[in-house]
């Protein structure tokens, strides 16, 4: 897919009601709520938590016990299914479309998007 993406093709998560702060969790931003997200792996959770840390490649490698080039072509994977051209628009994406909790370091995935 090519960066260029519209708005149909992503759609993000719905703004979560103001009424409880304490709640990071949008409201109906689950992937059954139409935002176009698959749900991830719990190793691309464990990759884009600590690419939105700022973990360097080499280290996310060896806490997962993977090769640098494996964590580097699970990121690509993710920033083609996000259309995201770096890292950062990875982290963003992943933000605007409720896949991070919003509030809280570090950010984590929500538990509704990660698969079973």
């Amino acid at each position: 897919m090519t960066p260029s993406a519209t708005s149909e093709e992503i759609k993000p998560a719905p703004r979560p009601p103001r009424s409880e702060p304490g709640d990071a969790r949008p409201a109906g931003g689950g992937p059954s709520a139409g935002t176009g997200v698959r749900r991830l792996t719990a190793v691309d959770v464990r990759i884009l938590e600590g690419v939105a840390v700022g973990t360097p490649t080499v280290r996310l490698a060896a806490s997962l016990y993977l090769s640098r080039q494996g964590v580097e072509y699970r990121i690509g994977l993710m920033m083609r299914h996000f259309q995201a051209t770096n890292r950062a628009a990875l982290i963003s994406r992943a933000h605007s479309l409720g896949v991070l909790s919003v509030g809280a370091w570090p950010p984590r995935v929500l538990p509704e998007f990660l698969e079973p």
